[in-house]
């Protein structure tokens, strides 16, 4: 206890400066959970089993490089990924990108408001009353609030992924073999039919984790904090650190449908389906758990990426806003916000749309609209005219190129793969 006491003292002051900037990429990363990649990972978890934790584990790494690029483009030139394209890019290229994202976000917020169905039919609760509940709560908390009432409301909200680690104990995994497929796929019997749904489903968890919306609400969400470049350092550290937690989550998510649902060959259908497949295993607490949970993330997931297409809106059309701007000051801002919520949430009453169902198909337009963001990304991070000597690594380069082309590839397949099996 006195050695703690002893080093705490001695970097008390580096403390005091990391929890200053604490915030927006550990948010980022945890939004990276949202209901989309719940769904994501329990088919994967489902399907799969164990193995697939093996594609969790590269994943992470090329999380934590490029969220940190998208940081230290920020950072470093007091300037947004949309405001750098705009610049370097022109107007032509600015909508080009924006109505991908655009419509890959709409994708995403619709299929983070059909959490709340899904969480509704679980606890059996009406399900238009409670969407109309959170929208609320959502446009009262953003509105009237400000940046840092948001982001202490986003980082409380993280907490209730704790709901995963409680569902996967619960559920009496192998944790040995768990481990184990984090160094390499293995404990199975891999027929071509089981490698065709690898490929597949694992091109899926990488969409699901690295997202087009990440890259520019990390961007953003940090210079809104106003950090400065003095404090990069500890910007990287949080980077990293929030790459490790969101996937910490992600595991124990494969983990809890991997030691029920496939261990006992029960097919994966929707999220009330996979909450009381649990229960006979893993108990009724833990089933209701991974219901909240899925709320939880359906939440993150609205405020966040719906934060993202507004902050990218107005980054590049030229347009001011921040959350600590009053609502008569920034109209557009917030009015952005305001209208995707509202679309998605008559989207989202549609009897067709349910979590489970849309999820894949949100997964190909994130995937398709990743590889050019990321090309954007890299060429700012390695310009010594916009970085100073704040430029990518030779690691961080090749790491995010090869990145870039694997996401590439994963969005060939998975558009292959959908279109193959449409019916």
């Amino acid at each position: 206890m006195e050695k703690l006491l002893s080093i705490y003292k001695r970097n008390r002051l580096k403390f005091l400066i990391f929890f200053s900037i604490f915030g927006p990429a550990t948010i980022t990363a945890m939004a990276d959970n949202d209901a989309a990649g719940v769904a994501t990972y329990a088919i994967a978890g489902s399907k799969l089993g164990y193995p697939i934790l093996f594609v969790l584990f590269w994943v992470t790494i090329l999380l934590a490089v490029t969220q940190e690029m998208g940081m230290r483009v920020s950072l470093v030139s007091r300037k947004g990924l949309g405001d750098l394209i705009r610049e370097f890019h022109g107007v032509g290229a600015s909508i080009l990108i924006f109505t991908a994202l655009f419509i890959a976000n709409m994708g995403v917020i619709v299929v983070n408001m059909a959490a709340f169905k899904t969480t509704a039919q679980i606890l059996n609760l009406p399900a238009i009353p409670l969407m109309i509940l959170v929208i609320i709560l959502i446009f009262i908390f953003v509105i009237k609030g400000n940046y840092k009432l948001t982001q202490n409301i986003m980082l409380f909200s993280s907490l209730f992924y704790l709901a995963y680690v409680f569902s996967a104990f619960k559920s009496n995994p192998d944790w040995n073999m768990a481990f184990k497929n984090l160094a390499w796929p293995q404990g199975i019997n891999f027929t071509p039919e089981y490698w065709k749904d690898y490929i597949i489903i694992g091109l899926g968890v990488l969409g699901t984790t690295i997202t087009p919306w990440g890259q520019f609400f990390i961007s953003s969400f940090g210079l809104d904090k106003n950090i400065s470049t003095s404090k990069l350092k500890f910007s990287q550290i949080e980077t990293y650190w929030g790459a490790f937690l969101t996937d910490f989550f992600s595991f124990f998510m494969i983990v809890a449908t991997a030691a029920t649902l496939f261990v006992n060959k029960i097919v994966l259908v929707d999220g009330a389906q996979a909450s009381w497949a649990i229960e006979p295993f893993a108990g009724k607490l833990a089933a209701i758990l991974f219901g909240v949970g899925i709320m939880n993330a359906g939440f993150m997931g609205v405020v966040v990426v719906g934060l993202t297409t507004t902050y990218a809106f107005s980054e590049f059309f030229g347009l001011t806003g921040s959350l600590d701007a009053p609502y008569n000051k920034s109209k557009v801002f917030y009015s952005v916000f305001i209208g995707q919520i509202l679309i998605a949430f008559v989207i989202a009453l549609f009897p067709i749309v349910d979590l489970f169902k849309i999820v894949v198909s949100v997964q190909i337009l994130n995937a398709m609209a990743l590889p050019p963001i990321f090309y954007f990304l890299i060429r700012f991070t390695s310009n010594p005219e916009i970085m100073g000597s704040y430029v990518n690594t030779k690691f961080q380069k090749w790491v995010a190129t090869i990145g870039t082309l694997v996401i590439l590839v994963a969005s060939i397949f998975t558009t292959i793969y959908t279109v193959l099996t449409f019916k």
